[in-house]
């Protein structure tokens, strides 16, 4: 059988966005669309983080590994030219579930899922695949990653972060002064240190189908299924039996994977804090829409807010992120909220501490209210969405 991928030398380093989690944390805004779709910052969406990141460190070979609710994110992904990423033998590739190998259905878990994409790397060619996942906010290169990775002739390179949130949330490591890693320890009760791997891991393919295949068969697995959660078997073993440094992400970095995480990682983008918008040379890459400037009327007061394109706003905004279609009526307030596109406020409405989803109806009166701590924040949805809805529905 021919090789379905032509020799190239250019071809080396393929990068991996596992983009298949359900999301549930994340729920309601993940009971339409897949995580990576959910939109972020007014006119982006989740997934634009990290393609922008791949397409500005030059990577050229992406591949998204869907499963749950893809056809938003495909809707979105548009081949990938939005980041110059729709290339013949280099570009953007979707990896759906499939059936016909031992290899292929549905992941039980991302462990799992990076097996399954392990045959198509090797006959691909790769020799080092960074593994990503799309739930944070963060703007990193990684070329000088890659290159300590090979320098060191690391069989694992995991990028790391100094996090001010709850470590327990994420894999915490121990480092070396030589940078070696000689512990992770996934989601512990008890972690020792804020030191936390980023969720960008740079593996030497070679190492990862020996890593794989030991593992898989010491469980008697040769479908993979036991891997679960990279976290809890591929990592471990890899510190355990391999090479492994880290490399450290300076500069702010965020995970948004529940809803209070979400609204606290837009307030910081409206006090200028955290991902940087209009970073010189590092622009968020998107697939926009094509939609009118944003119309701010003589009668309405807008502070400290982002308003996209394609957003109306005759009443107050307050501190809050306006996505593309949100009409504000006069006589209406926003204040401290996160509206995601396509809405009415009306005139009448107080919205407080509220996530109001694309296409959601939004009551007159008081809806939500400010208040310290987690798990208070106020989220609208559309009322008509069922169980197998998309957001394309609504418009956005």
């Amino acid at each position: 059988m021919a090789d379905p991928f032509p020799d190239d030398p250019a071809r080396r380093t393929v990068a991996l966005v596992l983009a298949g989690g359900r999301g549930s944390r994340l729920s309601p805004l993940t009971d339409a669309r897949s995580k990576p779709a959910v939109p972020v910052a007014g006119q982006y969406r989740l997934i634009d983080v990290v393609l922008s990141n791949l397409a500005h460190s030059g990577l050229r070979d992406v591949w998204v590994a869907e499963q749950y609710r893809p056809f938003t994110l495909n809707q979105h992904l548009a081949g990938g030219r939005p980041w110059d990423l729709d290339g013949t033998r280099h570009g953007l590739r979707i990896l759906p579930p499939a059936e016909g190998r031992i290899e292929e259905g549905f992941s039980a878990g991302n462990g799992h899922a990076l097996f399954q994409q392990l045959s198509l790397l090797e006959a691909f060619g790769a020799e080092t695949v960074v593994v990503l996942s799309a739930d944070h906010l963060y703007q990193f290169d990684l070329g000088p990653a890659l290159d300590q990775h090979r320098e060191r002739g690391s069989d694992l390179t995991v990028v790391t972060t100094e996090t001010d949130e709850d470590p327990s949330r994420f894999g915490v490591v121990q480092v070396a002064r030589d940078g070696t890693v000689t512990d992770y320890d996934y989601k512990p009760e008890d972690p020792a240190g804020n030191l936390v791997a980023a969720e960008i891991f740079l593996f030497d393919v070679a190492a990862l189908a020996r890593a794989t295949r030991r593992l898989t068969a010491e469980r008697d697995d040769p479908e993979g299924t036991s891997l679960g959660d990279y976290g809890e078997t591929i990592l471990p073993h890899f510190v355990q039996e391999c090479r492994v440094h880290e490399y450290r992400l300076e500069g702010d970095w965020r995970d948004i994977g529940t809803i209070d995480a979400y609204f606290k990682a837009h307030m910081e983008l409206l006090e200028q804090r955290g991902l940087q918008l209009s970073r010189p040379g590092w622009p968020l890459i998107t697939n926009a829409e094509s939609t009118p400037p944003a119309w701010i009327d003589t009668r309405a007061t807008v502070s400290t807010s982002l308003i996209s394109a394609g957003a109306r706003i005759h009443g107050e905004v307050e501190h809050s992120v306006i996505g593309p279609g949100v009409v504000v009526e006069a006589g209406a307030r926003v204040s401290r909220s996160v509206l995601l596109g396509q809405a009415t406020v009306p005139a009448g409405a107080v919205l407080e501490s509220v996530i109001a989803d694309v296409g959601a109806e939004i009551p007159a009166g008081r809806t939500g209210r400010t208040r310290p701590g987690p798990g208070n924040i106020t989220v609208l949805v559309p009322a008509d969405r069922g169980p197998d809805s998309d957001d394309e529905t609504t418009g956005h």
